[in-house]
């Protein structure tokens, strides 16, 4: 077997199951439990600057 076809099983299987893992992992990290003071911060920091046109 090749090198080429080792990377390419390891693309075709584990790395996807990383990428996977990945993905779930920063999609589900906003809702940890110790997020929520973050979570409002990023939330209100868009208006920050905001003096309604004054």
């Amino acid at each position: 077997m090749s090198f080429y076809e080792q990377l390419r099983h390891f693309a075709d299987s584990y790395f996807l199951v990383v990428m996977f893992g990945v993905f779930v992992t920063l999609c589900a990290w906003p809702f940890r439990p110790g997020s929520r003071r973050h979570v409002d911060a990023a939330r209100h920091s868009i208006f920050e600057d905001d003096h309604d046109g004054e």
